[in-house]
Formats: structure tokens, C-alpha cells, sequence
């Protein structure tokens, strides 16, 4: 499974201005900050803010500031709130194609690993993720998978 770039740019875009709740937040230095694109980071906050997210000042001295306190900013809620959705293979899909429909075990146990993984991001908010909350920082982001071989 793999977020939506527009998930990742928004958990960053969350973070930088759940960071700095003192003043408003623009565009442009969150691009700066993170070294991505105004243009999809423009269409992420247009995004966020229809969802309730955030608040966004318009005109000379505006930006954008949070709508809740972190702690009360759910990361599952924003996930499931940007990912257009959760299709892992097709049969999870409307537009169904697949032959082993009603067949398969397969669709079931990957199902209970979306719902682990959504139930996961719903055990932490906004405010766990900002600095000197506890939680390890990863530094080597390659998931080590131990493969295991049935004879």
C-alpha cells in the first residue's frame, strides 16, 4: 500500500503549521521548508480546507493556520479525508472485474490489514507527531521484510 502524494504533502503541510500555531503559516514557505512544488501544495491546502482542517486568511499578511488544536486532529480522519481510496486490489473496488469474487481468501486478509493499518493512524493525532512528544523518529525508512519459506 502507498499513500497519495497529496496525502504525504498534507501530513507534512498539518505538521509545519501545527509547529508554528503563533502566527499564520504561507504557501510558499511550507514549499521552502520541504522543498515541494507551491502548485501542489496550493492544491492541498484548497483541499484541507474544504475538509475542515484548516483555516486559511486570504490577502497581504494571510496564511493558513489550524481549524482544531492538534490534539483533536486525528491522523486516520485526515488520511481516510484525503485518499480518494483504499482499493488495494480490484475486487475492493466498484468497478469489480475479478474473477475469484466469492472465492478468494485473499481479499479478506488483506482487508484486515487496511483496517489494522487505518486503525493504527487512528490511535495517534497531530499533536503526537510534532517534536518532543515521545514517539521515535525513523531514520532508515526501508522496511526490512523477513521472508519466510513453507515446504
Amino acid at each position: 500500500m502507498r499513500l497519495t502524494m497529496m496525502t504525504d504533502y498534507a501530513l507534512r503541510l498539518l505538521m509545519y503549521v501545527a509547529s508554528r500555531q503563533d502566527r499564520l503559516c504561507t504557501i510558499a514557505e511550507i514549499a521552502q521548508a520541504h522543498e515541494i512544488s507551491e502548485a501542489h501544495l496550493m492544491k492541498v491546502t484548497h483541499q484541507l480546507g474544504l475538509q475542515g482542517w484548516i483555516e486559511t486568511v486570504r490577502g497581504k499578511g494571510g496564511g493558513m493556520r489550524l481549524a482544531h488544536s492538534p490534539a483533536q486532529i486525528n491522523v486516520g480522519a485526515v488520511v481516510r479525508s484525503i485518499e480518494p481510496d483504499f482499493d488495494l486490489v480490484e475486487c475492493f473496488s466498484t468497478n469489480n472485474q475479478c474473477t475469484l469474487t466469492g472465492r478468494c481468501r485473499l481479499a479478506g486478509v488483506l482487508d484486515g490489514a487496511m483496517r489494522n493499518f487505518l486503525a493504527h493512524l487512528d490511535g495517534f493525532t497531530l499533536a503526537d507527531l510534532l517534536p518532543g512528544t515521545g514517539l521515535p523518529v525513523v531514520t532508515d525508512r526501508r522496511v526490512k521484510v523477513e521472508r519466510r519459506i513453507r515446504v
